[in-house]
């Protein structure tokens, strides 16, 4: 398993994808392990947005690149008590859980 690493969230810029900050550097994040349930996108980036505030401290798992060149992976909260959120999205209703590798 990749090891973690420390960012904060500069936005919610979908309902799976997340732009991290870095120090002086920002990516695109795509949430591993689920698929957002047709028909939930809005639903899902709401609740995303009210779980990570801007500047929110989250911890990265790398798993994957995308097709797109964007970074997959597992992302969990470190300043409040939010969890694993593609966790977090599945038990809310609103994506299915996919293999995680």
């Amino acid at each position: 398993m990749a090891p973690a690493s420390a960012a904060e969230v500069l936005q919610v810029s979908g309902p799976d994808r997340l732009l991290i900050g870095d120090r002086n550097r920002s990516s695109l994040v795509q949430l591993g392990c689920m698929a957002v349930t047709p028909g939930s996108e809005a639903a899902a980036q709401a609740w995303l947005r009210l779980r990570l505030p801007r500047r929110t401290r989250v911890n990265l798992r790398p798993l994957a690149e995308s097709e797109e060149g964007v970074l997959v992976a597992r992302v969990s909260g470190l300043d409040r008590d939010t969890g694993d959120l593609a966790e977090g999205l599945v038990a809310a209703g609103l994506a299915s859980p996919l293999p995680c590798g």
